[in-house]
């Protein structure tokens, strides 16, 4: 039970890990409270099975047209309607929310609320001490801590992540030192809802597809931001990989009160707060973020 606990809790943090990184690449960078962020990873997955299932176009092609597709549209969302109002933090929350149900709404009228299934990139399994792992499993787990090494490096090592680091504490000193304030942000933008389509394309052959599927996420996702620290992407995605292992740990051990991981995430969450109010990596000033 251990073994599929920590393959399934990799799993989960994983894909929480890269929504939360996204989120809080958006706010630490943008401003931007998106909570309409897990729509992106909605609209991936099911841009993925249109063009695999409907165009017959192969799957590795399908999955990276929708990625990039994901990534236009975040930019684009950003530029026609969160730029315009970036100084009013509540109606950024309440556009963010009604263009994510938008979304969910028009998926519906197509697709109805059915579930649908992707296929995964990889078939079989490994056995791994004793216990079967899918290949699917093994391939989430190395995409997803191979995309977040990949943030990583480009928020240190490049020219493109000192200029977010920049913006992110302070702005005005950046705009002064000749830096495109808003380039870079909507860049930053989009490559928030690329990883939500990386999460979305490595979870949906695992889970279903449907119309609903952003809920759960951006609650847990929220969490996680919480959790780690509002702002701070080391702590969204080491919140993430906590509240990831206690869904995980919950379905396990207590089979008929899985309906009840998301509490036992939120739970999770309200304790640390109840001690640390800022988070486990939290800060107390603005300009410390990221």
């Amino acid at each position: 039970m251990l073994e599929m606990i920590i393959i399934n809790g990799l799993v989960l943090g994983g894909i929480y890990a890269l929504l939360a990184v996204g989120f809080s690449l958006a706010f630490g960078v943008a401003r931007i409270l998106n909570m309409g962020h897990t729509a992106f990873y909605m609209i991936t997955a099911f841009i993925v099975y249109i063009a695999h299932r409907w165009l017959t176009v192969p799957l590795l092609p399908a999955v990276c047209f929708s990625i990039l597709i994901t990534g236009i549209l975040g930019m684009g969302c950003y530029q026609l309607l969160f730029d315009r109002v970036k100084e009013h933090e509540t109606a950024i929350v309440i556009i963010s929310i009604a263009l994510a149900m938008l979304f969910q709404e028009i998926l519906l009228l197509i697709f109805g609320g059915h579930h649908r299934g992707i296929p995964p990139f990889l078939s079989g399994f490994a056995t791994i001490a004793g216990i079967n792992i899918t290949y699917q499993h093994l391939l989430t787990i190395g995409v997803t801590f191979f995309t977040l090494g990949g943030v990583w490096l480009l928020l240190a090592k490049t020219k493109l992540g000192l200029s977010i680091r920049a913006i992110s504490q302070d702005r005005e000193i950046a705009n002064l030192m000749g830096l495109d304030v808003a380039r870079i942000c909507k860049i930053t933008i989009g490559i928030s809802t690329c990883l939500a389509g990386v999460a979305s394309v490595m979870i949906a052959p695992i889970f279903m597809v449907h119309p609903l599927m952003w809920v759960s996420p951006l609650i847990i996702t929220l969490a996680a931001v919480v959790l780690g620290g509002l702002g701070s992407i080391k702590g969204g995605a080491i919140g993430a990989f906590i509240l990831g292992f206690a869904e995980t740990t919950v379905v396990f051990i207590i089979p008929a009160a899985s309906f009840l991981r998301g509490a036992i995430s939120i739970s999770v969450m309200i304790l640390v707060l109840l001690f640390r109010p800022q988070g486990l990596f939290g800060i107390i000033f603005e300009e410390e973020l990221l």
